[in-house]
């Protein structure tokens, strides 16, 4: 075989290994592109809900809705970030783009594509749409906070970030704490904010006398008097207080039954003077009964 042909040979295979790379880093492009609009179409529809409920729903608008809702923005833009990241997307930076076509009269299908927002690829908006720095105003701030970030040292800054960290540890720990606090005050019943023990004895004092000591009051009659209990005191127990109304009323009947004693011992077989009074008035009336 001649050497000519060993480099031809040599030439069509390193042709088509590079004509299949180039294909293969194509087809990883146009995936790369479709994920990461897919993505942005994800996070362009959630950003759009939510301006539109703070311009049109603001009357109603809850707080737990609007963190649910920054908390799916949050998700999509690290999401989009994984997908930037990833090992198999390429480079968007590298890549070179070309206007090949560019006309001054309103095309649809761009129209469609960019969802109105630009009518014509003309020569007026294609550097403002295909330019890759910003505007020189965000320029002239990300050089101002470049050149502040640059000012502060190492340590200072590793200093800051410790500190930083603390609070949001601090903070964290305390949501944490406020929450098992919550979530278990609900999972036990409530605390009671009495004792059934002294209940139960001041119901048992009340009504039936139980636990009540003795106790006599200073200058009290004696127990000799009439009307008085013989105890004079304040008797624990139902049964305690049964006796004193038995006790009682022996007592109080005593000046009774002992004039009648007294009586019938001073005129045995005689009734009691007070009836014998009477009596005697009746059998003396003034007006006597005569006979005719």
């Amino acid at each position: 075989m001649q050497p000519s042909s060993v480099c031809v040979i040599l030439i069509v295979i390193w042709v088509t290994n590079l004509f299949l790379l180039v294909q293969r880093e194509e087809k990883q492009l146009e995936a790369s592109l479709d994920a990461l609009l897919s993505q942005v179409a994800d996070l362009k529809n959630s950003l759009g809900s939510f301006i539109y409920k703070l311009e049109n729903e603001y009357d109603r608008l809850t707080w737990p809705s609007v963190l649910d809702s920054f908390a799916l923005l949050s998700g999509q833009l690290n999401t989009l970030n994984k997908v930037l990241k990833h090992e198999k997307t390429p480079l968007f930076r590298n890549q070179v783009i070309i206007p090949l076509v560019l006309s001054p009269d309103r095309d649809e299908d761009l129209m469609r594509q960019t969802e109105g927002r630009v009518p014509v690829f003309s020569h007026e908006v294609v550097p403002d749409h295909l330019r890759t720095k910003p505007d020189p105003e965000v320029e002239e701030q990300e050089k101002q906070l470049t050149t502040d970030a640059a000012r502060i040292g190492a340590d200072a800054a590793q200093k800051q970030i410790q500190s930083l960290n603390k609070m949001c540890s601090n903070l964290l720990e305390k949501i944490s704490k406020e929450e098992r606090e919550s979530e278990s005050g609900g999972l036990r019943p409530n605390k009671q904010t009495f004792n059934p023990a002294d209940t139960n004895a001041l119901v048992a004092a009340v009504a039936f006398g139980k636990g009540l000591s003795n106790w006599r009051p200073s200058g009290s009659s004696g127990p000799g008097q009439p009307g008085q209990p013989g105890a004079g005191t304040i008797l624990a127990g139902a049964s305690g207080l049964q006796q004193v109304q038995m006790a009682g009323a022996p007592s109080q009947q005593q000046p009774m039954l002992s004039g009648v004693q007294m009586a019938q011992a001073g005129q045995p077989g005689k009734m009691p003077s007070g009836i014998k009074t009477n009596i005697k008035s009746a059998s003396m009336h003034p007006y006597q009964r005569t006979e005719p």
